[in-house]
């Protein structure tokens, strides 16, 4: 990995944590900044190592996880460019809640925590935006929390396919098409659960004459009958 001290005000002015400096504060603050390149599948950091300043992503896509003992993962978030990663240890001196990986070749404006603690101190509302930023993310886990909680594997899944429908789907002869983000592993640990899970629910939504299904490629076919299931399951 190497890394390499270099201007970042473009980036760091994209950021809704430095939105409203002006160009010579994002100057300063780009001073105090590196990059670091990171390919896809390697780790920014691991759940427990300390913190020793502040990521933000200038190009690429991070996923947000944490692993049980027995190996299991649990997507936390994926966060794009322009998104701070993993605020609160900056501050609190704790060591890293989770762990965070690219997806993808990913580059990462990195600030010190000195640093970033010292920019904090000179600009308050910095400070009262990445608040704000900790406080979104928290109410993000508590809606993990909740759905792992009170609703099942199926409920998930559906809700999912809805979303990516939503936002995704290209309406066709066939129905509303689209190509899931990840694969049925990947998909299993943002949801909470395993692989075999998220294939068998995927055939039964099939065999139901709901969705086609062809790797990662679904196609919804009843819409109503989809979002029928979900709602009368709550």
């Amino acid at each position: 990995m190497r890394t390499e001290r270099i201007d970042l005000a473009a980036v760091l002015e994209k950021t809704a944590l430095f939105s409203g400096l002006t160009p010579e504060e994002l100057q300063l603050l780009a001073a105090r900044t590196v990059r670091k390149s990171f390919a896809a599948g390697e780790l920014l950091f691991t759940e427990g190592e300390p913190c020793h300043g502040l990521h933000i992503i200038a190009r690429g896509k991070v996923r947000i996880f944490k692993t049980s003992a027995g190996g299991r993962e649990q997507v936390l978030a994926v966060n794009n460019p322009g998104e701070s990663v993993a605020e609160l240890p900056v501050f609190d001196g704790g060591p890293f809640p989770a762990s965070a990986m690219a997806i993808e070749t990913a580059e990462i404006a990195f600030i010190s925590r000195r640093d970033f603690q010292a920019y904090c101190m000179e600009h308050p509302e910095v400070a009262l935006k990445v608040l704000a930023t900790v406080g979104g993310r928290l109410r993000r886990l508590v809606g993990i929390i909740e759905e792992l909680s009170f609703t099942t594997i199926r409920q998930r899944l559906i809700t999912a396919l809805l979303r990516l429908a939503e936002v995704e789907g290209k309406r066709t002869e066939r129905g509303i098409e689209f190509q899931l983000p990840a694969s049925h592993q990947e998909l299993a640990n943002e949801l909470g659960t395993v692989r075999e899970l998220i294939s068998r629910n995927l055939m039964r939504l099939q065999a139901e004459g709901l969705i086609d299904v062809d790797a990662r490629q679904i196609v919804v076919k009843d819409i109503k009958g989809l979002k029928g299931l979900l709602s009368a399951s709550t």
